[in-house]
């Protein structure tokens, strides 16, 4: 069975396939380029056919024509030929044409030179054919894997823009001594369907690579990942997890904090895991269940992360809808309890255990920070459960606290350490006195700290729990891990200001996942965050908290939801497998298919 870590290993490798492609400039940028590089091209094209003022001249106005050329196709691609097509907007088309200019460019110079040299005028059309076709594949390359309209729009943007550039030709006669022949029409001719077979071949090998393994042509998958990577959309790669998935029922637990007879927060653990990554299936499901009980309770949510990894990912938004209809409608809290205990640590090693009793529930939070923190195994929560049950209590929710980073993870090591000392702690606490409760309670977002620089859209949110002379904080950041050091240095600081202990908590969200181009996908909370600033945001809160503080009775809430979609461990790592060997199988491919044809066209072209 894959571990947590391993299955983290194929996310990682899907969003560094995926989220490096199409990465452009700015639009404004794209624009300065391809208008320097038509320059620039249309120069070194005539320049050795006629070096000369005059042709120098014509160099320059040749490639200002290529630039128009290429923005009023731009422009009749997007709101023509692509028009309603979500990835190719304007700034992605000109993209495009930047660089199958430049290819085309570059093979036509070579022609030029060659022509030079050989003092031959009618070789540089062959390198102008040649980088013709060049550009074609690259232009039916990338709509073909990429759009989402059909073949006969795929076809008209990819050639049409091509076309009118090279109409061009027949305009330089007098300059360059160059005299049109009908060779040309008979290597277009011949080329161009040879063009679209080979590149139909090779998306051919490329798409059997996923219908041997799942039966999706693989570029589907990659139209789907586009989609969301550069679009936003969630809905092609969403249909396809839900095709893939399986259901599982998810039990959420809830444990709700009255005073006054008013619900003044809510600690919510789902059993799932809020992935795979971006706005894709779960990811943002702890924000949402946060303001869903927000807005429905007027009061503070906590959605601290379970002991549950990537196969607990939910495939899609329907799935998240299903939760969040099930929190809200489930959120009853009726039986009221007015003991808890002391706030109690056990530690082992580098592994440490919170808990705190609740009535007859166990809230335990897990770390082995300063050391890496990353997914726990399901079975540790089991195991938990029943030690929990065995001392007289009713269930135990354990969190993972999912608060430190700081390379590799021994799941193996750390989960046999957290078991031990989550023993412990469950004994301390049920040995400890019952006493009355008192919380407190307060919520910041930060403004300046964006879901890029690795902070969802919770926030920071702070309860506190006092209990005659202690107070303890639970201190819950809507993020992807932490990095290490941190949390201490959060502990820390909130002792000076009356805390006598607590925990750090993540989301574990994965909003913040693949939108940067990192090894890593994101950022974990506090990489490029201003470590004193984050600070002062959770004092800020706690506070707060410490100053609304009051006396508390508490409510437990288990609810089971049936036949939820998650995309599941095996279907994670095929999806992975498919993007890996499509990868290979497409640098294999290219090298012996387009080097065949080029070697083919130049051939063609020669002999004409």
């Amino acid at each position: 069975m894959a571990s947590s870590k391993s299955l983290d290993k194929y996310i990682d490798k899907l969003v560094e396939r995926y989220s490096s492609l199409f990465t452009l400039p700015s639009g404004r940028m794209i624009i300065l380029l391809f208008l320097g590089a038509c320059l620039l091209g249309g120069t070194l094209t005539i320049l050795p056919l006629s070096f000369s003022v005059n042709g120098l001249v014509v160099g320059l106005l040749f490639g200002l024509a290529i630039f128009f050329i290429n923005m009023f196709s731009d422009l009749l691609t997007v709101f023509g030929f692509m028009k309603g097509d979500p990835i190719f907007t304007l700034k992605r088309c000109s993209g495009l044409s930047l660089f199958s200019s430049l290819t085309w460019f570059a093979i036509t110079f070579l022609g030029s030179a060659l022509s030079t040299v050989l003092e031959d005028s009618n070789i540089w059309i062959k390198g102008f054919l040649l980088g013709f076709c060049a550009a074609l594949i690259l232009r039916l390359l990338v709509f073909s894997s990429s759009s989402f309209a059909g073949q006969a729009r795929v076809f008209l943007s990819s050639f049409f823009q091509l076309a009118l550039s090279l109409f061009l030709v027949y305009f330089l006669n007098s300059i360059i001594g160059f005299s049109p022949s009908p060779s040309i029409a008979i290597f277009l001719f011949i080329s161009i369907p040879i063009v679209i077979l080979a590149v139909s071949v090779f998306i051919f090998l490329l798409n059997r690579v996923g219908k041997k393994t799942l039966g999706i042509p693989s570029f589907r998958l990659l139209k789907a990942f586009l989609a969301n990577w550069m679009a936003d959309l969630t809905e092609p790669l969403e249909v396809l997890f839900d095709s893939l998935g399986s259901e599982r029922d998810i039990k959420v637990s809830m444990l709700a904090f009255n005073s006054r007879g008013k619900i003044k927060a809510i600690l919510v653990v789902p059993s799932l895991h809020p992935g795979p990554f971006k706005n894709v299936g779960s990811s943002l499901l702890p924000s949402m269940i946060q303001h869903a009980l927000e807005k429905k309770f007027s009061c503070v949510v906590s959605v601290p992360h379970a002991l549950y990894g990537h196969d607990f990912d939910l495939s899609s938004q329907l799935q998240n809808q299903k939760i969040l209809s099930a929190v809200l409608e489930g959120s009853k809290f009726s039986s009221l309890e007015s003991s808890g205990t002391r706030f109690v640590r056990a530690r082992e090693n580098e592994a440490s255990a919170s808990c705190q009793l609740f009535g007859d529930y166990a809230f335990l939070t897990l770390t082995v920070a300063p050391k890496t923190t990353e997914d726990l195994p399901q079975e540790l929560d089991f195991i938990i459960g029943e030690e929990a049950k065995k001392r007289g209590l009713h269930d135990a929710v354990v969190v993972n606290a999912h608060n430190s980073i700081n390379g590799s993870f021994d799941l193996g090591r750390a989960t046999d350490s957290l078991k031990e000392v989550a023993t412990e702690s469950l004994a301390k606490a049920v040995s400890s006195k019952r006493l009355p409760l008192e919380v407190g309670a307060a919520n910041i977002i930060p403004k300046e700290f964006s879901v890029e620089d690795g902070m969802g859209p919770g926030g920071i949110n702070v309860i506190i729990v006092r209990t005659n002379d202690q107070t303890a904080a639970y201190v819950t950041i809507d993020g992807n891990n932490m990095v290490s050091g941190l949390r201490e240095k959060i502990l820390s600081a909130l002792e000076k200001i009356g805390v006598n202990d607590g925990e750090i908590l993540t989301t574990d969200t994965h909003a913040v996942t693949g939108l940067i181009l990192t090894t890593r996908g994101y950022h974990p909370v506090g990489e490029v965050m201003d470590h004193a600033k984050l600070i002062e945001y959770v004092k800020e809160a706690t506070m707060r908290a410490l100053e609304n503080a009051e006396p508390t009775k508490v409510s437990w809430r288990t609810i089971s939801i049936p036949g939820v979609k998650v995309i599941g461990k095996k279907q994670i790592e095929t999806l992975s497998v498919i993007a890996e060997e499509t990868y290979r199988q497409a640098k294999k491919s290219a090298v012996l298919l387009f080097s065949t044809l080029g070697i083919f066209l130049t051939l063609l072209a020669a002999v004409l």
